[in-house]
């Protein structure tokens, strides 16, 4: 049971995991919706079919709308190193904010400071991996870009929680290789293909390279892949785990 205060706030979108069950994994969203209200009414909506174990609002309040060992509906249609019913050994985090449709924003201190403590707590509890924690547009990248661009990964990672390995300029004599970097992607859980490659590049940057999300893979793009395959594969060496086996086009504008 969570430690925090949270407010219980009950959803009827959920159903058994498998047996025997398991919980290795955490995805962050953000709610994508004009207000805290409006998103939990929508995740307590029995028609609508989604959901996620807790809610986080601006100021830094935590709902709890799914037992942990419950399976929550946040993920749909997502893959991520070769898995993909992801509902069923994932935890999902809401973080209140618009979204890109409705006005993106940065995400307050308070709201933080309780991510990054209820994340810890999680992560704890059921010893998620770093690589195992990864955002929504990283499991759906063709369809999702939560929580995006202005989510501070950086300190969640300070704290213990997923990966965030420091940017590294290319040397003068990095060549792009575009097989090798599909191939980067790949190894650190992406399930990309040549067809979706723009749209996989797009969230690696949403997520490790936030100055600019445009999916061009440039020489800075190629090499921070590499980077950040490098830590991905450490990670997963030290834990004795090992990736599992995997079986549309971005808008050119500049992230802001």
């Amino acid at each position: 049971m969570i430690q925090l205060p949270v407010i219980e706030r009950f959803s009827p979108n959920h159903g058994p995991r498998s047996e025997p069950g398991r919980i290795d994994m955490l995805v962050l969203h953000y709610t994508g919706m004009t207000t805290a209200a409006a998103a939990l009414e929508r995740l307590c909506d029995p028609h609508a079919r989604v959901s996620a174990h807790y809610v986080i609002g601006e100021n830094g309040a935590i709902w709890r709308l799914v037992p942990e060992n419950r399976r929550a509906f946040h993920a749909g249609v997502a893959c991520w190193e070769g898995e993909s019913d992801l509902n069923a050994v994932s935890l999902g985090i809401e973080i209140v904010n618009p979204g890109h449709e409705w006005g993106y924003r940065r995400f307050p201190e308070a709201q933080m400071a309780s991510v990054e403590r209820l994340c810890r707590e999680l992560v704890a509890r059921y010893s998620i991996l770093p690589h195992r924690v990864v955002g929504h547009s990283d499991i759906a990248p063709g369809r999702k870009s939560d929580p995006g661009e202005l989510f501070d990964w950086a300190r969640l990672a300070r704290a213990g929680i997923g990966i965030w390995p420091r940017p590294k300029p290319p040397r003068q004599d990095f060549i792009i290789n575009p097989a090798a970097a599909l191939a980067d992607l790949v190894s650190i859980g992406y399930c990309a293909s040549a067809q979706s490659r723009t749209a996989a590049l797009t969230a690696f940057q949403r997520r490790f390279r936030q100055s600019c999300c445009d999916g061009w893979l440039d020489a800075e793009t190629a090499a921070h892949l590499s980077d950040v395959r490098d830590v991905f594969a450490r990670s997963r060496a030290a834990t004795g785990g090992a990736p599992h086996t995997s079986k549309a086009k971005a808008s050119c504008k500049p992230c802001k």
